[in-house]
């Protein structure tokens, strides 16, 4: 029996979803609708769909390993240096990165909770100290996430704004935290739903690059930008930290289809407006439903709702997925509904209602 040590054996394996069309078929039914994993019901820019239709003939050559051209466009979209950029097969790769190149075993890792998974899995994985701070008011809790800081501390993981909560912190929350963070810890703040924040009081993460902080700033090509399916994420960061990351960092890891299908989707400001505005018509609309049917929600800074109703949440998830409709559900009553199509949020809303005063 091949032995394994005990942190790869107790991880608990995040666990995606069934594709549609099997779930249609054990459940015999079809038209279902997928508001489950937060994409873009816009789907991809046309721009990227017609540049990676351009280059499938050549896919039996490698990818430019270095990303060149979509780290120079990156680079100039956001005024940083070229050596600040590092690309990744999504943004995880870059999380897992990061935990590779700065966590020995015993060393600590600052997360919140609830909050993304990966952090907690990839730091188990290596061995490292899940340093866990509740969440307060389903926000991070940042004076305690500075408090729980030790000089075993590596990496700090914020996401903001949070999944599964939707919730983000302000400026001036994030401004003392980081002017307490001490030099030796890497602050990693996860930006996946970035663009879809609408507050003004958000805190621009490059900013305290700027400003000399150890931050590594993680984006995504998988929400606004339709990319999921092509898996290319992002970080920028300070030049001596990219270059640590690209010591660990695999040949060839962001594909050719990502880097061109990116590279243009970058450019489509107009795709990415529109899925701004469909999102929060759609956030809106969701909003009075809840507010009709009774159903408790956070509200949100991203293209999801966190929400809960008497029922307990896998028994509503279960009544939903027979009716063809797919959401999360995250424990307890709770559950996360991604923000789609207009047809689509009214058809969830129906469904909703008919179970809950079934």
């Amino acid at each position: 029996m091949i032995q394994v040590s005990d942190n790869i054996k107790n991880i608990s394996p995040y666990v995606p979803g069934k594709p549609i069309e099997e779930l249609e078929r054990e459940l015999g039914i079809t038209g279902s609708i997928k508001l489950a994993s937060n994409e873009n019901p816009l789907g991809p820019s046309p721009r990227a769909v017609t540049a990676v239709k351009k280059v499938v003939e050549g896919l039996n050559r490698y990818p430019d390993g270095s990303g060149f051209y979509l780290s120079q466009a990156l680079a100039k979209k956001l005024d940083v240096e070229l050596n600040q950029v590092i690309l990744g097969n999504g943004s995880n790769e870059l999380i897992e990165l990061a935990v590779r190149t700065f966590v020995n075993p015993g060393d600590e890792v600052v997360s919140a909770d609830p909050s993304f998974v990966v952090y907690k899995m990839i730091t188990q994985a290596a061995s490292g100290v899940n340093v866990i701070v509740p969440c307060k008011d389903l926000r991070h809790d940042l004076d305690a996430m500075a408090a729980a800081i030790t000089p075993k501390t590596k990496l700090v993981f914020v996401a903001n704004p949070n999944n599964p909560t939707g919730t983000m912190n302000t400026k001036a929350e994030m401004d003392r935290f980081m002017g307490s963070v001490p030099d030796h810890v890497l602050v990693c703040v996860d930006e996946a739903y970035y663009e879809y924040v609408t507050r003004a009081d958000y805190p621009e993460s490059l900013d305290y690059l700027r400003e000399g902080k150890n931050i590594l700033a993680l984006r995504t090509f998988s929400k606004i930008y339709g990319l999921a399916g092509l898996r290319i994420g992002y970080g920028i960061t300070r030049p001596e930290i990219a270059e640590l990351l690209n010591k660990v960092r695999q040949p060839f890891n962001a594909n050719t289809l990502g880097q061109v299908g990116a590279l243009a989707a970058l450019s489509d400001r107009k795709h990415v407006e529109k899925s701004v505005t469909l999102n929060n018509e759609g956030k809106q609309l969701l909003y009075r439903e809840f507010d009709r049917l009774g159903v408790s929600y956070v509200q949100t800074e991203t293209n999801f709702i966190l929400f809960e109703t008497q029922l307990d949440g896998k028994d509503l998830y279960a009544g939903l997925l027979k009716k063809g409709v797919i959401i999360r559900p995250m424990g307890g009553k709770r559950l996360r509904v991604t923000i789609g199509l207009p047809d689509e949020n009214k058809r969830f809303v129906a469904e909703l209602e008919a179970i809950l005063k079934a």
